[in-house]
């Protein structure tokens, strides 16, 4: 049943929200309730290259490396065959994130490119989740099967480099 007025309130003796008595001093805790129920219930999602939405908590439970490349980077084009081994393996999840901005078909046909086999988001995730941007590239956000960020490592990296960080 929803309640339309003030008088429908009153007539099943349910107390007013508008100011009575009663309320004066269970408004504030009751917005502040909703509002941490609100919260509690968001959740981090993130579009990938193809226009899928990532949930963020799906990845808990396994490692994940957010690395961010760019097409003029030559480490980055040096480092993506060990990238695309590491998200070959059951150990990790890589998601790649292109620095310069480039989203859509054009993010898809450098990606393709590049060889890039492992998942590209189409925005990045750092703002969201409280990184920095990068300063160099190549740059390897590690996040634990926990979500908490492990370590941020620059420079191009190894399946085994990274396997082993995750021991």
């Amino acid at each position: 049943m929803v309640l339309r007025s003030h008088f429908q309130i009153r007539k099943l003796g349910l107390p007013s929200l508008s100011g009575g008595p009663r309320l004066k001093y269970l408004k504030l805790p009751m917005v502040l309730f909703a509002l941490v129920i609100l919260v509690g219930c968001e959740r981090t999602a993130f579009q990938d290259a193809q226009g899928e939405t990532l949930d963020w908590d799906e990845l808990r439970g396994q490692w994940v490396v957010v690395n961010y490349w760019a097409e003029w980077c030559k480490p980055c084009l040096e480092e993506i065959p060990e990238l695309n081994a590491l998200d070959e393996t059951e150990k990790a999840t890589v998601l790649g994130v292109n620095f310069d901005g480039i989203t859509g078909q054009a993010l898809r046909d450098v990606g393709a490119k590049m060889d890039i086999r492992f998942r590209m988001l189409a925005e990045d995730p750092g703002p969201e989740l409280g990184w920095k941007l990068p300063v160099g590239l190549p740059a390897s956000y590690v996040v634990t099967p926990e979500g908490e960020l492990l370590e941020a490592r620059f420079g191009p990296q190894t399946k085994e480099g990274l396997l082993e960080l995750m021991q």
